[in-house]
Formats: structure tokens, C-alpha cells, sequence
């Protein structure tokens, strides 16, 4: 079968040390109310980091400083395939809070927490490399 090849790019979101923005997605989305890195699609053309800053103002109102990589990890649901690219990141105004413009919900969380949120399969798996990582 040949899967739909889809890129996205996620942010490592770190406004306070150790803690990380994840949000939920809103209930009409694929993988409906399932938790987070915050990004989106890349659109055909667009390059990794400017996909992600449109992404975090365009669902949450949020203009980011965009760092380095932080992981690169591919996942292949039944119809598709996602390759996921997750940035470190931090908010330009450290006071500002996501609005939920076309997310449900978000959370600030220390990457020990995140196993108490149900994750989609491409972001547990991004999850998991994570946690294996020394930051």
C-alpha cells in the first residue's frame, strides 16, 4: 500500500525550566481530544520553522523563538505516514498564555508528568525518546 506521506513539526515549548506546553486536540479533529506537542502540517514549500511559528500563532495565538532540533522520528498509522520534527522552543513574551483558538485545552507540564496525558502514537513514541533523553 502507499501511504499519504504527511510532515508535521511539533514544539518542545519551554516557558518555565522543566516545563512544557502540550495541548489537546479539539473534539472535530482526527485523534480527537488526544494530547500534544503543539505545531501542525508543513505545508508544500514551507520550510520546518516557519510551518511551526505559523502553526503556534495561528492555534494558539503564540509568536515563539524557534531552536534547535530536538528529535526526528517517522510513525506509520494504517492510511498514512507521519514524519514528526520537534523543535526546542521558547514563548517571545514569557507571560503569554495560549489561547484556544483551534485546540480544546493545554497544559504546562514537566516531561514526567506527560505519561498521565493519552498521547497519539506518533507523540508517545516522540514522548518516549524524549524521556530517554539527558536534558
Amino acid at each position: 500500500m502507499n501511504r499519504r506521506q504527511i510532515r508535521v513539526v511539533g514544539a518542545m515549548l519551554e516557558r518555565e525550566p522543566g516545563r512544557y506546553l502540550i495541548t489537546q486536540r479539539s473534539k472535530a479533529s482526527s485523534l480527537p481530544l488526544l494530547w500534544e506537542f503543539p505545531g501542525g502540517r508543513v505545508n508544500e514549500g514551507e520550510q520546518d520553522v516557519s510551518a511551526l511559528k505559523r502553526e503556534l500563532l495561528e492555534r494558539l495565538g503564540l509568536d515563539v523563538n524557534v531552536g534547535d532540533q530536538a528529535m526526528a522520528t517517522r510513525h506509520e498509522y494504517e492510511t498514512y505516514a507521519v514524519d514528526f520534527v520537534v523543535f526546542h522552543c521558547t514563548p517571545k513574551d514569557a507571560a503569554a498564555e495560549p489561547h484556544h483558538q483551534r485546540v480544546n485545552d493545554h497544559r504546562w507540564v514537566a516531561l514526567d508528568e506527560m505519561g498521565q496525558y493519552q498521547f497519539p502514537d506518533a507523540d508517545a513514541r516522540t514522548l518516549a525518546r524524549l524521556l530517554d533523553l539527558d536534558m
